[in-house]
């Protein structure tokens, strides 16, 4: 009798999810013992926490059970620390209501796929980590939203005497980064909620909370093209958002956010959403990195370590789909939702194809568009080159989120959400759950564990 071999795949984003549930269908029990690690026990599914900061759709509605997908995998709550390709074992430290703690565990593997997913980006700017609010979580989306309504309580509190209106003027300024889908989204929706709601404060207009969108970019969404970015530009300035772009954080100095431009901007709110980089496990390994993504071949497999496959966010998958330059390596594809979901799909068929079960392929993936929701009425988007704006690209959005929520109690829950949306008064409540340090972009996303080898040189 055959032992069965132990698959372990790290992460439990969309990659890992739907590569667990390929194996789960194509791997016998009596083939594979099927073990997922993840930092939580669900997938967060992030395109649609703009609507958790915007009251919107309950938090727990974006977060898919990884037991409930996944009853062949035991899974292992718990960040993956570090990797031994040669021992093919991996270091866990376990979690605790999101914490990491000391404890660790060392799990061997037979087959190892390697999805940890992204994190949010920063630069090494001063004051930004001890600062920025980012939206990569639930926990932080949550935060955000109970931050703004906590910010509105105090600015209504203060006395109406000239001394406090500096502090008001803080209070009531909301400043978020990146004018790509995130900061984008972000903005447009949770100006659109507190514009709603601002006159249950007896003492706050919406017109004197002021709003700014930067970005260092010269346009918004950049990757809709020219005509649906400036579609989403003019909606946000006719709300009176702020947009300044080709401009970025310089600092943030107590409560005062410098601009590049030397414009400085008294805030005490400001939301991170520049874009995002690989999860920092990757640099760890010792192995090639294309900008900070571990580089692996067309059917994901990692070169230079046995039985390992890497996708998603955290992985540099050729994008066959696109030409290859004749003066350049072939292009990656996107970090994207969409690319991770079929990647896991795929990447779970060619490791299903190392046990001898069908035959492994090559990734090959034409995007099927893209999709912003600015609120409201109102969005952007490119359904298979197709651009549309307002109405119809609202229904195409909200379609396609439904589409690619992975359960379908998910999907009932943020459908009936978005209904009780439009027929019930906005809800403004803040629940307080989460401590202001721990919503802070380095733990609520657990940045700083990874155990960086001093031996093992880093390539790219």
């Amino acid at each position: 009798m055959v032992d069965r071999q132990r698959v372990v795949i790290v992460g439990g984003g969309f990659t890992g999810l739907y590569a667990g549930k390929k194996l789960e269908k194509l791997l016998p029990a009596s083939t594979a013992e099927l073990v997922i690690v993840s930092p939580t026990d669900h997938l967060t599914y992030s395109p649609l926490l703009p609507d958790v900061t915007a009251s919107v759709i309950e938090p727990r509605h974006v977060a898919v059970s990884l037991r409930q997908a996944l009853p062949r995998h035991k899974l292992v709550v718990g960040h993956t620390t570090s990797v031994d390709p040669e021992a093919k074992t991996i270091t866990i430290s376990r979690s605790e209501r999101g914490v990491v703690g000391e404890d660790t565990q060392v799990l061997s593997y037979d087959k190892l796929l390697l999805a940890p997913g992204s994190v949010t980006r920063r630069f090494p700017i001063p004051g930004v980590s001890e600062n920025a609010r980012g939206v990569k979580t639930i926990t932080e989306a949550a935060f955000v939203r109970d931050h703004l309504i906590s910010q509105l309580d105090a600015a209504d509190a203060l006395p109406d005497d000239p001394r406090f209106d500096a502090e008001r003027r803080e209070r009531m300024t909301v400043v978020a980064v990146g004018a790509g889908y995130t900061g984008t989204e972000i903005v447009a929706q949770t100006h659109r909620w507190l514009t709603r709601v601002a006159d249950r404060w007896s003492n706050i207009d919406a017109a004197d909370v002021r709003w700014l969108l930067i970005d260092v970019a010269p346009a918004v969404l950049p990757e809709l093209g020219p005509r649906l970015g400036q579609y989403a530009l003019s909606a946000l300035k006719g709300r009176g958002i702020d947009v300044r772009l080709g401009v970025s954080v310089a600092s943030v100095e107590g409560n005062v956010i410098n601009l590049t431009d030397g414009t400085p901007i008294p805030s005490r709110t400001l939301i991170w959403g520049a874009g995002i980089v690989a999860n920092p496990l990757m640099g760890t390994l010792g192995l090639p990195l294309d900008r900070g993504r571990l580089v692996v071949d067309a059917k994901m497999k990692v070169a230079g370590a046995e039985d390992v496959w890497a996708a998603g966010d955290a992985a540099a998958v050729p994008d066959l789909v696109k030409p290859k330059p004749a003066d350049g390596p072939q292009p990656v594809t996107p970090p994207t939702a969409q690319h991770a979901q079929r990647q896991g799909t795929a990447v779970g068929k060619n490791i299903a194809a190392s046990f001898g079960i069908g035959q492994a392929a090559d990734y090959v993936h034409k995007d099927l568009g893209l999709v912003a929701d600015l609120g409201g009425g109102t969005a952007v988007a490119k359904p298979l080159g197709i651009e549309m704006t307002g109405l119809p690209a609202k229904i195409v959005a909200r379609g396609y989120h439904l589409y690619a929520l992975p359960a379908m109690s998910n999907r009932i829950r943020v459908l009936t959400d978005w209904a009780l949306h439009v027929l019930l008064p906005v809800q403004a409540v803040a629940l307080n759950q989460t401590r202001p340090e721990d919503a802070l972009i380095t733990p609520a996303q657990n940045t700083d564990i990874y155990t960086k080898a001093e031996d093992k040189p880093k390539v790219g």
